[in-house]
């Protein structure tokens, strides 16, 4: 039986195999990318929806066949995607104006082509000023259409009465309350009192009803390029936030499915000693069960409209989630549930309603910490999860390509690492400055011994960015002990962090096959990593866009600086969530390069 053959009985025989004939269980090659980060001719200072026809365009001429979108949900101040104040609404910025439905946006060609000039991609990042200066532009376009006779608009009000007007008085309110969260509203507000919401609704009827409407606009662009891109057999991997921030219409109208006292996060390691409290509330699983998980099967209902396949972010939380007292940054936290042996079936409750209650094939991402029981679960049910080149590791060395999971995407980089690219230039071979120094003050080590040892342990010459370069000469573990006067066990996370990374470019270039320069970047090193991460046993091969275009000589320039990147976690920086390619999609589709994607795509027998 062949590998396709293999393939196919795998994933038609596993628990989602009615999405697997939906979509086809063959393997494909995909792009990643937020929204905000491409921009064409029409765009007006931002990513829109229908930029995303062109991408399909480029896709289709390059052999790409998935489309793997950033969360879309209209976010608060901090722009960030994952922490979103919907996990429903699609963010306003994003609609195309000159193309909204039934409005004559004649007489607002000026305002729109004045939009376009004033928030311009400039300086490589988006200006976040754009979404208000579009909504204020929408609010003069809706003051002047009679929206009340609109059959679809009227139908998708009907269809989406879960929600809709929720996060409607939601953005009204929080219009009326600026600078304020909605715990310090009026308590009737507050409380969701039902005279209170009533009068609110009643004074504010033209606002609501304006939110309303542009989410029905926002949901007829989205709902018609996913219908092009079916056309050019292209699929769209949406990403649905595993939470919602605490400031958000789905907490503030169902304060019950969520632990407002609780803060989500990460557990304890190596960078972070008391662990990263992110802020979300952790939901309230049970009463979420008790209301028949309809607040789950709603999401997935309206994202159904949009996309093909569905990325579950932080997947592992939905076996156990890190939480934390939310205004206590010194009370340690834990794992909820506690218990482990509740891990698995509280995780398989709910991914059990996710995969009976839609149509999309669930994708997990699955890093980080992970528990045991998440791979058995992931095999099961056919769910591709995620292995990521540079950490996909087996006693120190690189995997080769046969042995990635094939229910998994293979991927070079992630939205939160460094470009791959950056990677090979800045860490790769490197162990963070911070995580040392800890380590060291944690075994007792005199901070001067310490500063010593770096001379003797590491090559001044290429740490920078604060990653450590190891010197050739440290051939063990053992001898970072000796060096250091301490036991192996004491300092054991730099022993591991050793053993990861020592003569890593060495290991890397021997799982390519690749002989060259190990200090340098070239089009061929590049060129070999993206035509090794295709070759993968792994069923989706999904690359961030900026991996392919490293390919580019010129584009190389530009997305190999250090500060390349699209977030880092653990920070809040402009820099963050804010980065634009350094080209538009016209320029794009001309590239020299996209034939050298074709081939590998090809090469690699992906759809």
């Amino acid at each position: 039986m062949s590998n396709r053959e293999n393939t196919e009985r795998y994933l038609l025989g596993s628990r989602t195999a009615d999405k697997w004939r939906r979509i086809g269980a063959k393997r494909r090659a995909g792009v990643a990318l937020p929204l905000y980060s491409v921009y064409s001719a029409e765009s007006a200072g931002v990513g829109e929806l229908t930029d995303l026809k062109l991408l399909g365009e480029w896709c289709s001429n390059t052999g790409i066949s998935i489309i793997q979108l950033l969360p879309l949900n209209d976010v608060g101040g901090d722009f960030a995607p994952y922490n979103s104040v919907s996990s429903f609404a699609i963010d306003p910025m994003y609609l195309t104006i000159k193309d909204i439905k039934d409005a004559d946006v004649s007489e607002f060609i000026g305002d729109i082509t004045r939009l376009k000039k004033k928030y311009r991609p400039l300086f490589g990042r988006v200006n976040y000023k754009i979404k208000q200066a579009k909504i204020d532009l929408l609010w003069k376009i809706y003051k002047s259409t009679r929206t009340d006779n609109i059959t679809d608009f009227t139908s998708f009000k009907e269809n989406n009465t879960y929600w809709l007007n929720d996060y409607a008085v939601y953005k009204v309110i929080t219009e009326s309350n600026p600078g304020k969260g909605w715990q310090d509203w009026d308590d009737g507000l507050k409380a969701r009192d039902q005279l209170t919401i009533e009068n609110f609704q009643k004074i504010n009827f033209e606002r609501i009803e304006f939110h309303k409407w542009m989410q029905w606009q926002l949901f007829e662009q989205l709902e018609g390029v996913k219908e092009h891109l079916v056309a050019q057999n292209i699929l769209v991997l949406g990403d649905l936030p595993f939470l919602v921030s605490r400031e958000s219409a789905d907490v503030w109208s169902h304060p019950d499915y969520f632990m407002l006292h609780l803060a989500s996060g990460a557990p304890p390691d190596m960078y972070f000693a008391m662990g990263q409290k992110w802020g979300m509330p952790p939901y309230e699983w049970n009463n979420i069960a008790n209301d028949g998980f309809i607040y789950v099967k709603e999401k997935l209902k309206y994202a159904e409209n949009f996309y093909d396949m569905f990325r579950i972010d932080h997947f592992v939380g939905l076996f156990r989630v890190w939480v934390s007292p939310v205004d206590d940054y010194t009370t340690p936290g834990g794992y909820m549930p506690a218990q482990e042996y509740l891990w698995e079936p509280h995780g398989r409750r709910i991914i059990e309603e996710m995969v009976n209650a839609t149509k999309m094939l669930p994708c997990a991402e699955d890093l980080g910490t992970v528990p045991g029981c998440s791979f058995h679960v992931l095999a099961e049910y056919g769910i591709p999860g995620i292995d990521f080149q540079r950490y996909y590791k087996d006693h120190g060395g690189f995997r080769p390509p046969h042995d990635y999971r094939l229910n998994s995407a293979a991927v070079c980089s992630t939205h939160d690492s460094s470009f791959w690219v950056n990677w090979w230039q800045f860490e790769a071979g490197t162990i963070d400055e911070k995580l040392f120094d800890m380590s060291c003050e944690k075994a007792g080590i005199h901070p001067g011994h310490v500063k010593y040892c770096k001379k003797i342990l590491f090559d001044k010459k290429k740490s920078k960015h604060g990653r450590l370069y190891w010197n050739e000469d440290i051939t063990s573990g053992q001898l970072v002990a000796e060096i250091l006067g301490s036991s192996p066990d004491s300092i054991h996370s730099i022993i591991y962090a050793y053993a990861e990374s020592y003569k890593e470019k060495e290991k890397f270039l021997n799982y390519l096959g690749f002989t060259g320069d190990i200090n340098g970047i070239s089009i061929e090193l590049v060129s070999k990593c993206l035509e090794t991460i295709n070759l993968t046993n792994s069923i989706f091969s999904i690359q961030l866009l900026q991996d392919y275009l490293s390919m580019d000589k010129e584009l190389l320039k530009t997305i190999g600086k250090y500060n390349s990147r699209i977030n880092t976690p653990g920070s809040v920086s402009r820099n963050n969530w804010s980065q634009i390619l350094p080209l538009s999609l016209e320029e794009l589709s001309e590239l020299s390069v996209n034939e050298s994607i074709f081939r590998i795509t090809q090469n690699s027998e992906r759809a």
